[in-house]
């Protein structure tokens, strides 16, 4: 009996040990505690449905009791709601108490929407007391001279919260930036110009309000670097004379191609004036032979013409003797 005591006692102890270490696991009675030594007033069952809305109860709690430390007007129900929308809901807290503590007219609802619009509002709080400055990557533009000119500018900006929802990022900004300094380095007559009024660029770029639109309010731009790079213009120049003197060549070509086809077809001209030449005179024989069969031609006048023809080689003759011989020139 005593045995079955001692094991009947033994199995209601740890029976209860399980039902108390679910009930503490479940109910979160130190955090209810904890909550309660703030001053703030949370049910317990406040806290169980926080478990059965598959809400852990110290990520709104642990936010709850700094609010309240802080003097914020925040609610376990305004906690819990962004909570469930997907926001983080200890760094919305902690930065309406980084905006008391500056003075930043900021309200639960406002960074609560800046947080669900995937925004850091702690940052964009810490942005408005303390302005961030962005460096530019390097800019290349032309001035009218055809110089290439790189600049690099730094832009002090500093957060705007109203404009957080809706309004453009850090990419705009640059890339606006970036736009104002191509405008102002082309707009200059020359690149000297540029290098000795380098802040002629931030005037330009800075009037012409490049933060309209954006989440930043842009405080100065400054020019921290400017290098003379290629000359363009020159490049561009030779690279037309290039094209046009390939353009040249080509036509050149194309004439010489015809020159040569017009030589071809004057050359076949003559050989073929030459045949006929060498058929008219294979037909001469023929003729004079037939011409004194039929006594159109007569002895004496045959005598004749070929006296002269020997008279009109020896003078041929004659005039050749002075200038050297073909024949010599090709053997040397």
């Amino acid at each position: 009996m005593m045995e079955s005591s001692l094991i009947f006692v033994l199995l209601i102890a740890a029976l209860a040990i399980i039902v108390l270490s679910v009930f503490f696991s479940f109910v979160p009675v130190m955090l209810w505690i904890s909550a309660l030594a703030s001053g703030i007033r949370v049910g317990i069952f406040t806290l169980v449905a926080m478990r059965l809305r598959r809400v852990i109860p110290s990520r709104i709690v642990n936010p709850l009791i700094k609010a309240h430390k802080a003097g914020l007007p925040i609610t376990v129900n305004q906690l819990e709601s962004h909570y469930l929308a997907g926001g983080n809901v200890d760094r919305v807290v902690n930065a309406l108490i980084a905006a008391q503590r500056a003075q930043i007219p900021l309200s639960f609802e406002r960074a609560a929407a800046i947080d669900l619009a995937g925004r850091d509002v702690l940052q964009a709080v810490q942005m408005s007391v303390n302005p961030k400055v962005i460096e530019t990557p390097m800019v290349s533009a032309v001035a009218k001279d055809g110089i290439e000119v790189k600049v690099r500018a730094r832009v002090t900006v500093r957060a705007d919260i109203d404009r957080l929802v809706g309004g453009a990022g850090e990419e705009t900004v640059i890339a606006r930036i970036g736009e104002g300094i191509v405008t102002s380095v082309g707009s200059s007559d020359t690149h000297k110009q540029v290098l000795e009024n380098p802040d002629m660029i931030s005037r330009t770029v800075l009037g012409k309000g490049l933060d309209a639109g954006t989440a930043f309010q842009i405080l100065s731009i400054d020019i921290a670097d400017v290098d003379i790079g290629k000359n363009i213009g020159a490049h561009l120049q030779t690279e037309q004379a290039e094209a046009d003197k390939r353009i040249a060549q080509a036509k050149a070509e194309e004439r010489r191609a015809m020159a040569v086809a017009q030589e071809q077809e004057m050359k076949a001209r003559v050989v073929e004036m030459r045949a006929r030449v060498v058929e008219s005179e294979s037909q001469v024989p023929l003729a004079m032979s037939e011409a004194l069969r039929e006594g159109k031609l007569g002895v004496m006048d045959y005598m004749n013409m070929r006296n002269i023809d020997a008279d009109t080689q020896m003078r041929s003759t004659f005039g050749k003797m002075g200038q050297p011989d073909k024949n010599d020139k090709d053997s040397e």
